[in-house]
């Protein structure tokens, strides 16, 4: 049997070999060794005056398929009863699979860059107000993974210990005055103490107040100044404490 084809045709040698199962219809798991083998050494003699590197390439797979043939032609060896033979073609039936699914593969992308071209684009016409327009701050994009269920419950946990501090006898005695704090003034603070320290805790800071007072304003002024981008607070990992960054450069 003659076979007169091209080498420009094939790629390599496992695409001759899928173009040889595909042609006779056979199942790539259960290929009839003795038949490709021959068709296949049909094609090599019809190669004349080619590259010898190419060439190198289908020799080595000739070489191998002669070998699947011989060790198929032998009589099988009496196996245990527990052991069973493995297929000489299984090794060349994985590569076949590979090389078939990157080949799939290529010709997908081929598509994708034909399709591409056939797209049409134009230079951004959007007016210049719409450009410039900064959508409203949204307070769950900047928390990210944190809540404001997580900044509470470290709020309350600080203001227990403020509220432990306080000697249930002695603060009794003597005239309480009422403690006057600004929140403009502690976001002044807030901003000065960022800039200095870059990255903090946000829990060391609400402890670092004196009073319960202090703690909420700072709470507050925490927010606000997350509300203008001037710090971020993130949590590596559940549970960890939650750190502060500034944004804010140093004076």
């Amino acid at each position: 049997m003659n076979l007169t084809v091209k080498l420009e045709t094939f790629e390599g040698p496992l695409d001759l070999l899928l173009h040889l199962l595909e042609k006779n219809k056979v199942n790539i798991y259960d290929i009839p060794i003795v038949e490709i083998t021959n068709q296949y050494m049909d094609y090599i003699h019809e190669m004349e005056r080619q590259d010898l590197d190419v060439m190198s390439e289908f020799m080595v797979m000739a070489a191998t398929l002669i070998d699947i043939k011989a060790k198929m032609l032998l009589p099988k060896k009496a196996a245990q009863e527990d052991e069973e033979e493995a297929d000489p073609r299984a090794e060349l039936v994985q590569q076949l699979l590979e090389y078939k699914l990157y080949k799939n593969f290529s010709y997908e992308l081929k598509d994708r860059q034909l399709d591409a071209d056939k797209v049409m684009y134009k230079e951004p016409t959007i007016p210049k107000e719409v450009s410039e327009y900064a959508p409203p701050l949204n307070m769950d994009e900047l928390l990210g993974d944190l809540t404001l269920r997580k900044l509470n419950a470290i709020f309350e946990a600080v203001m227990k210990r403020q509220t432990d501090k306080i000697d249930p006898v002695r603060s009794k005695f003597g005239r309480i005055e009422k403690e006057e704090v600004s929140l403009e003034e502690k976001m002044a603070d807030l901003e000065h103490y960022a800039a200095e320290h870059r990255t903090f805790s946000f829990r060391g800071l609400l402890a670092r107040q004196a009073s319960r007072v202090q703690v909420i304003v700072t709470f507050l002024a925490v927010l606000e100044l997350m509300k203008t981008g001037k710090i971020e607070i993130y949590q590596k990992q559940a549970f960890d404490d939650i750190s502060i960054t500034s944004h804010i450069a140093a004076a």
